[in-house]
């Protein structure tokens, strides 16, 4: 080779050691900005006592009284239950392994090889896609850091997983990634998502099983069981099982029998993901916020479990929407609620807030029975009646049903003027306009006869027995000036909930128990923050409730309220007690009915407070509704009796029932009772009371018209 080809080789070297100087300046240029990257992103992320300090936020879980019946979790991120380590079973351990990171337990926080693999990969592809990250580096982007898909995320990722190595062991991160890996939107955990798409706990699941929730975490939301991926996700689940038998983590037979298990999952609505009895649910939620605040119910891992009978609740649920339908067509009411309390404990059973929680074009969303203000009708009526026999009257004390004036008004004239508009006038009618004359406090009440009633109020004082319904759990009436004689026939305004209260002292003798909805609380380390305890408190005389019981279980005495619908409230072999309301513009119903066992209150009417249609037995709008699920209910609680009322031998006859005097003429109870001390001697002067002038004039007006038909020969 000549000059010309020596100098061309060394002009060669040169430019290969130019290439080379370059290259180096290149690669120490990549590693100083490498270190100083390092050096930069070390200062954002977590330092060790921070990881370590760190609570893994979970979510609050509400159950069933069973604690079997998941109804909802609370919180305002992923849904999460932790779980140890060694509760986890080694299946599911070993499908994570083989389908995520098979050399976890021998390599570094990081596999060097899948980093170049990846990096080589975005190169090709110009994107930054491919993972090439162990369980370690998923633990650290997952628990601490974004998932975006940057270089800067992954230099800290990278940095971060060194760190986690260094600090724990193997088995700590592995068992951290478990309870932090992503399972679905918003599922958090093998935990949650195990009961989520199985509704079983993790330590239950089988080898197939395990490889659904292993295939997972790739990529959630598309293999989501409740997607439309499912067949890709099963797909990848016999992956996982074929890279398990590949590693040796089970045998053939293991895989036969995994591959021909058949896979199904729980509906979403089923799942946790749902919120069953959605407005028990808020209720219980707001109770638990105001007592331990929002981040603990957030975050915390709250286990509630509630008094909720979950049978109870879909006969509840059930029954208020065939009886909204039903309404509807008759009445053009839209809406009911129901509650259902255990009267010997104060727990409630049932709740439902309005048809349809979900339904919110309609107010669905808004609980009638812990939030609704609405008047009562005549569901009040034994509270009155109730306070009178604390004072002596009697269910055989006898109360004209006549035309009465009640006020003493100047303008209004003391036979009453039924086409007048005077609103300072006050004489009710019932629902027929019809009067029977004489009645029983058992007939008037059992079949909810006004005027009485009215009667009773005024002798007992509306103070009395708004202290009586305020000790039974009602407190919302207030003062008792704002609605004067109008309390008994709906004048006020009350939640479903505390009138259901009340009747549930009826239903356990007198005794209230406090309502509850809640039997425990522990808290993520299974700490028991409360229990229920009963809080019991005789409020009224056993002898008084005994005689409303007596009366408003009397199926004879209601019968003729009920006519064509009687069959609806008589349940053979069951000793029921029964009272409706409606107020007076027709805007709300209510059935209350108990047993010493259980106490249902129902309401019907619209949510935006409209009437319904005033027709045929519009009055018992609630009554099917609590009917129907009277009828679910009562074969899965105690059956019992009322203790029976002791014999009354009252010293007054008129509180036994006579209202002729000695020369055979009637008057009205104030002509014999003296309303300050019903017990006591009759009056001097009957006309010194206000209300007697008006009504004696009623019973006189009746007496004109039938002293021929009556038997007169009982007399005072």
């Amino acid at each position: 080779m000549g000059p010309k080809g020596n100098s061309a080789s060394l002009g060669k070297k040169k430019r290969w050691l130019i290439y080379l100087k370059i290259a180096g300046i290149a690669f120490l240029s990549l590693v100083v900005v490498f270190f100083i990257a390092v050096l930069y992103f070390s200062t954002q992320i977590p330092t060790i006592q921070e990881i370590s300090s760190q609570q893994i936020g979970q979510s609050t879980k509400i159950y069933d009284r069973t604690g079997t019946v998941l109804l909802y979790e609370i919180g305002t991120g992923p849904r999460r239950t932790v779980v140890p380590f060694d509760q986890i079973p080694q299946s599911m351990k070993d499908a994570t392994l083989a389908i995520e990171d098979q050399n976890f337990y021998n390599e570094p926080a990081f596999d060097i090889k899948g980093i170049f693999r990846a990096a080589w990969e975005d190169l090709i592809t110009g994107s930054i896609s491919q993972g090439g990250s162990t369980i370690t580096q998923q633990l650290a982007r997952t628990a601490f850091l974004s998932t975006d898909k940057t270089i800067a995320r992954k230099i800290k990722e990278l940095i971060l997983a060194i760190k986690l190595n260094q600090y724990y062991t193997k088995d700590e991160i592995f068992g951290l990634y478990l309870n932090e890996a992503p399972y679905g939107p918003n599922i958090s955990g093998v935990e949650e998502a195990s009961q989520d798409y199985f509704g079983i706990p993790i330590q239950d699941v089988n080898i197939a099983q395990a490889a659904v929730l292993a295939a997972l975490p790739q990529a959630p939301s598309y293999y989501s069981p409740w997607g439309s991926h499912v067949d890709e996700l099963l797909t990848r689940q016999r992956l996982v099982l074929q890279q398990m038998y590949n590693t040796g983590r089970i045998n053939q037979a293991q895989l036969n029998d995994a591959l021909n298990y058949k896979i199904t999952f729980l509906p979403q609505t089923e799942s946790g993901t749902g919120m069953r009895a959605p407005h028990f649910v808020q209720a219980v939620e707001n109770y638990l916020i105001q007592k331990y605040g929002e981040d603990l119910v957030d975050y915390g891992g709250l286990k509630v479990i509630t008094t909720l009978n979950w049978n109870l609740q879909q006969a509840a649920e059930q029954a208020v929407t065939d009886g909204v339908a039903r309404d509807k067509q008759l009445y053009d009411s839209t809406n009911g609620s129901l509650v259902a309390q255990d009267p010997q404990t104060g727990q409630i059973l049932a709740l439902v807030g309005s048809v349809n929680y979900f339904d919110t074009k309609n107010d669905g969303n808004f609980d009638v029975a812990t939030q609704g203000l609405r008047q009562p009708g005549s569901s009040l009526k034994p509270f009155v009646y109730l306070t009178g026999f604390d004072m002596g009257y009697t269910p055989n004390t006898v109360l004209f049903d006549v035309p009465t004036e009640f006020s003493t008004d100047p303008s209004c004239p003391p036979i009453p003027n039924y086409n007048s508009t005077n609103t300072k006038c006050f004489h009710p009618v019932d629902f027929e306009g019809t009067f029977a004359g004489p009645i029983t406090i058992r007939d008037a009440l059992a079949q909810s006869v006004n005027i009485p009633a009215v009667k009773m109020l005024y002798l007992v004082g509306e103070s009395n027995a708004i202290t009586t319904m305020e000790n039974f759990g009602i407190t919302t009436l207030g003062n008792p000036s704002q609605y004067g004689l109008s309390l008994v026939l709906g004048g006020g305004a009350v939640h479903l909930i505390d009138l259901t209260e009340a009747y549930s002292v009826l239903a356990a003798d007198g005794m209230k128990h406090a309502q509850t909805m809640i039997l425990s609380v522990q808290d993520s380390n299974g700490n028991t923050l409360e229990a229920y305890q009963d809080q019991a408190t005789q409020v009224s005389d056993p002898q008084s409730v005994r005689l409303i019981n007596d009366v408003l279980s009397d199926a004879s005495a209601r019968a003729p309220l009920f006519q064509a619908s009687q069959n609806e409230t008589v349940f053979p072999g069951y000793d029921v007690a029964l009272k409706t309301g409606t107020s007076n513009d027709y805007r709300d119903a209510w059935a209350m009915g108990y047993t010493p066992s259980l106490v249902v209150g129902v309401w019907a009417g619209n949510n935006n407070n409209t009437p319904m249609h005033r027709q045929g037995s519009s009055i018992l709008a609630a009554v099917p509704m609590w009917s129907e699920f009277m009828q679910a209910a009562l074969p899965q609680v105690p059956n019992e009796t009322f203790p029976k009322p002791n014999p009354i031998t009252p010293t007054n006859p008129a509180l036994g029932g006579q209202y002729l005097d000695a020369n055979g003429n009637p008057h009205s109870i104030l002509y014999f009772v003296n309303k300050n001390n019903p017990t006591g001697p009759a009056p001097t002067n009957p006309a010194s009371d206000p209300q007697f002038n008006n009504w004696e004039i009623g019973v006189q007006n009746w007496w004109d018209l039938n002293k021929g038909k009556i038997n007169t020969t009982s007399s005072l």
